[in-house]
């Protein structure tokens, strides 16, 4: 990548700041931690304008990158640190054909080029961390790279990102998002992030919030979704995991900038694409549909949005219509999200259905009950409990089921719950598993 992909007010000011400091390069050979022949380098372009210093880098940029990277690793005091990393950064700035020559360097150290920025993140300096995040994402997704970045590199910088982005420092999480965003383009990143879920994770908890994110944040965590959406696992698994698609719809329905609209509706459709089973009915239940409609007719300066929309839309209405009203039922439960519609109340609905819970061996009663037991969501746990009620007042041999799936044990707790209508859900449902079998 270049360098200013990764742009940052913060770190332009930092550099310009360090850029133009004092620093004694003697006093360190004095002090052993650098050689005459190294002294001799730095010297040649201490001070000098950038021109020149990119005259001296056309002749002898091997020689440079390796003394930049070398000193980086043995030089651990923050003030030559910043400067080194200020050379770095010139010498990659509008010249990304150099950063093959700091790759080239492994063939003199083995730690080098990527070992001493790593170590660098850990840095008690803002600017250092910063920095070592910036130069090294830059170095680990050099397009003309044949073989793809080491991996025991990319996880612990995606790990000390992923703490930054969770920071209360701005500079820390802008910079941090940016950066992963640009290593989540290479696939064997998203398969990195994917397995340790750490990354996506925090950006999941970054767009939930509280707070709010801004527009920026938002933009920035929804594109390393987008980009997290084109794998495939990702795409089946992020949002049974995540929960992610009620809260992207969120997101997109609160937005004021287009171009928030703009990914998170192009994650949908990657989603829905690759892996619409595991989608489709929480995008439904999300109220996806409704949205599409109304992006449908606004004006775009971005075409790709509306083609994006369009085709979401046709997909939504496509499997909403589809749907019998047990379908709708059983993508609710799917998608994990009950709430108070017109099906659950419905006493028609339960005496022709109670017993369809029951078909490929509980596979819908079981799911009611892992909802009952696990969701944090009083209105889930009130709905959940309500069903369990209606379904053994209609299907009475499932009483001995839900008894041995620990449902009546869970719903007996509720009884207890701190939220008035979870109680009163619960105390109907435990009548009715107590009571006599229903007759039509």
């Amino acid at each position: 990548m270049s360098i200013a992909l990764v742009s940052s007010p913060f770190l332009d000011e930092q550099t310009a700041r360090i850029r133009a400091r004092s620093l004694s390069w003697e006093s360190y050979q004095r002090a052993g931690q650098i050689s005459p022949t190294e002294l001799a380098q730095l010297k040649a372009i201490d001070k000098q304008p950038l021109a020149k210093v990119n005259q001296i880098l056309l002749g002898e940029g091997p020689q440079y990158a390796l003394l930049y990277v070398s000193l980086l690793k043995k030089l651990s005091r923050t003030e030559p640190t910043q400067g080194i990393l200020v050379m770095i950064s010139d010498a990659l700035t509008d010249h990304d054909e150099r950063a093959v020559l700091f790759v080239r360097t492994s063939e003199q150290d083995p730690e080098l080029p990527y070992g001493p920025f790593i170590t660098a993140l850990d840095s008690e300096d803002e600017f250092v961390r910063l920095k070592s995040g910036q130069l090294l994402t830059a170095l680990l997704t050099l397009p003309s790279s044949s073989t793809p970045p080491p991996s025991h590199i990319i996880a612990p910088l995606l790990h000390k990102l992923t703490i930054n982005i969770s920071s209360s420092s701005p500079h820390a999480q802008d910079i941090s998002l940016q950066c992963i965003a640009t290593l989540l383009a290479l696939r064997s990143s998203r398969t990195l992030a994917w397995e340790s879920r750490e990354s996506v994770k925090a950006l999941v908890k970054l767009l939930r919030g509280p707070p709010s994110p801004g527009p920026q944040t938002a933009y920035l965590a929804g594109y390393c979704l987008w980009l997290l959406s084109f794998d495939e696992q990702v795409a089946k698994g992020i949002n049974k995991e995540f929960d992610v698609v009620p809260v992207l719809v969120g997101i997109a329905q609160g937005a004021g900038k287009e171009k928030v609209i703009r990914v998170i509706i192009a994650t949908f459709r990657n989603l829905a694409t690759t892996a619409p089973g595991a989608n489709l009915p929480s995008m439904l239940v999300a109220k996806l549909l409704p949205f599409c409609k109304n992006l449908a007719t606004r004006k775009w300066t971005d075409e790709e949005i509306l083609d994006d929309v369009v085709y979401l839309r046709d997909l939504l209405q496509q499997n909403f219509e589809s749907l019998s009203t047990y379908d709708e039922y059983t993508t609710e439960l799917a998608s994990g999200h009950l709430s108070w519609s017109p099906v659950h109340e419905s006493e028609s609905f339960w005496k022709e259905n109670a017993a369809r819970l029951d078909e490929k061996e509980y596979a819908q009663l079981k799911r009611l009950v892992e909802l009952l037991k696990t969701s944090q969501s009083n209105t889930v746990l009130a709905v959940a409990a309500h069903d369990l009620g209606q379904y053994v007042k209609y299907n009475d041999r499932g009483k001995k089921v839900v008894t041995d799936l620990g449902a009546k044990a869970r719903v007996m707790e509720l009884m207890t719950h701190t939220d008035s209508d979870v109680r009163y859900r619960a105390l109907l449902s435990v009548q009715r598993l107590v009571s006599t079998p229903w007759v039509s």
